[in-house]
């Protein structure tokens, strides 16, 4: 099994339990959105564009802190965490950001302990 098999097989395993969780399969997108949800507590009934811009944002960073490219800066006083980059993200194709992300998504839910 090559590495980009393996990335496939927990990434699947990933939106099966997610599926299970929620009762609809979650696409990249929607996974960010529910890391920003979680880092953030942020609860609301009637999110806006905007706002599930700002989760998604949130959950990009977060998920890329711990391969260097952003900090935490500070957390403002309504709870929103805001961060600094550290490094550029380097010029890839798109499958190849979209794996890099995929397997920081799956890194951040192993060290939450949700898989």
């Amino acid at each position: 099994m090559n590495i980009q098999d393996d990335l496939i097989q927990r990434w699947w395993q990933l939106e099966q339990r997610l599926t299970e969780k929620f009762g609809k399969k979650p696409d990249l997108e929607s996974i960010l959105f529910l890391i920003g949800l979680q880092e953030t507590g942020f609860i609301q009934e009637n999110i806006s564009k905007e706002q599930k811009q700002d989760l998604m944002h949130v959950a990009l960073c977060t998920v890329l802190m711990p391969s260097g490219y952003y900090e935490l800066d500070h957390t403002d006083k309504d709870g929103w965490p805001h961060f600094r980059q550290l490094k550029e993200h380097t010029a890839q194709p798109l499958i190849e950001q979209e794996n890099l992300l995929k397997d920081h998504v799956l890194f951040y839910f192993q060290n939450e302990g949700l898989i």
